[in-house]
């Protein structure tokens, strides 16, 4: 039995010219399949921010619970401040108004004798006096004349001078539980007449550190 011939390997072709080899370039540069495989995802939800941090209508409590705690803290200030509010440590009163019309003037002079009482425990010193008088329905007010003014008026006037005790002025010293008495000399520019149809009057006495005493009458 005879054996075919053997035909012998066609050796390889150079490509022509002109021509590149890109197939196995291709081959070598196409990248590999990547090793990661896909994570499966489940059904997508939205997501609300609002629903994340809350609202004031969930996060605030119910407008009664604050109305209640309001008036509470509301009713507890008061309280406190009608039982530590600061009262007057002295007292006194309005004993006598002596009222006198300055010649050729549409004033007149007022000489008020007051009273005065020092309740507290230390000494008390008068900072200022001041009188202020309604009269048909115009306020009117004067700081209590020096000692040396106020003597001279009393001087000018006898009719002042007859009720008047030792003249009251600032920088006075009550002591401890003391009770003193003095007259204040002022001036309107109202008439004797207007003065003796007033509404009020009042004195007010302030010490130094105290609450001032407010006389009335």
């Amino acid at each position: 039995m005879s054996t075919p011939p053997l035909t012998p390997a066609s050796p390889a072709q150079d490509p022509a010219p002109g021509q590149s080899s890109t197939a196995p370039q291709d081959a070598q540069t196409q990248p590999a399949p990547s090793a990661q495989a896909s994570v499966p995802t489940g059904p997508q939800t939205d997501f609300d921010s609002g629903e994340e941090y809350g609202t004031a209508r969930k996060n605030l409590p119910p407008v009664w619970i604050v109305a209640i705690c309001v008036a509470i803290i509301v009713i507890g200030v008061g309280i406190y401040a009608a039982t530590h509010r600061a009262h007057p440590l002295s007292t006194g009163s309005i004993d006598d108004v002596v009222a006198a019309e300055m010649p050729d003037q549409k004033s007149v002079m007022v000489a008020i004798n007051v009273t005065l009482h020092n309740n507290e425990l230390k000494p008390a010193w008068i900072k200022s006096i001041s009188v202020s008088t309604d009269v048909g329905g115009t306020k009117q007010s004067d700081d209590a004349a020096p000692a040396v003014d106020a003597q001279q008026y009393l001087s000018s006037l006898p009719a002042l001078k007859a009720h008047a005790l030792q003249i009251l002025t600032t920088e006075t010293r009550i002591n401890p539980g003391e009770q003193i008495a003095g007259t204040i000399v002022v001036s309107f520019p109202v008439t004797a007449d207007a003065f003796a149809g007033r509404k009020s009057l009042t004195v007010t006495v302030t010490p130094y550190d105290e609450v001032p005493v407010v006389l009335t009458k």
